[in-house]
């Protein structure tokens, strides 16, 4: 069986200052997402539960990378892998850094009614998102066939990943709660039949947070 974590990033410090964040603003994360971030680190070292990760990959953005630097001593102290292919939505440099609030009105967000076109000038359509996300996180589970891998990622990854790995349609009629570092995980593995299929076992888990 090959176990496939994604974890949500803490809170970021752009989106508390209510700014894109992209590679230029992102910051890391806010004093509230390093909280997030130790919780969830001292359950996992109280609990085992990734004791067996093989690898652990994150995003290029400063929030994810912060978020898997203080979790990883407790699931094995790794070398991390960061690609970009599993960031947040790509924007260039007329979305980077620029405030939420000039994108209130006009711009399509969720970016699923038209999945093909940009939510925004600069932005990267959700198809396009999706198709990344995919391809990616096939590649990895290919690599680590057998094997428990730890993605700390961002809200729209494991967005994207339910779209593939549940063969959802492009156009979700639902939206998706997905906390600031919560465990999402599924799993390879063979149904009654003998053919491998994903299975979701846990999604925004974050029980860590109760307190």
């Amino acid at each position: 069986m090959t176990r496939l974590v994604l974890v949500r990033h803490g809170e970021a410090q752009s989106y508390v200052n209510g700014i894109i964040g992209g590679p230029q603003g992102c910051t890391g994360l806010s004093d509230l997402g390093r909280r997030q971030a130790l919780a969830l680190r001292d359950r996992l070292a109280r609990t085992g539960d990734l004791a067996d990760a093989s690898a652990v990959y994150t995003s290029t953005l400063a929030r994810a990378i912060e978020t898997a630097e203080i979790i990883n001593p407790a699931i094995g102290g790794h070398v991390l892998t960061s690609t970009c292919e599993l960031c947040e939505l790509h924007v260039d440099e007329r979305l980077d850094g620029r405030p939420f609030e000039e994108f209130s009105a006009g711009y399509e967000w969720p970016p699923t009614v038209n999945p093909y076109a940009p939510w925004a000038e600069g932005a990267e359509p959700w198809a396009e998102f999706v198709l990344r996300v995919g391809r990616e996180l096939d590649r990895l589970a290919r690599a680590h066939a057998g094997e428990t891998i730890v993605v700390v990622c961002h809200g729209g990854v494991i967005g994207a990943a339910l779209s593939v790995f549940a063969e959802l349609p492009l156009r979700q009629p639902f939206r998706l709660h997905i906390a600031n570092s919560s465990m999402t995980e599924w799993a390879l593995e063979p149904d009654i039949r003998g053919v491998d299929r994903w299975t979701l076992r846990r999604f925004n888990d974050a029980a860590h947070l109760e307190s």
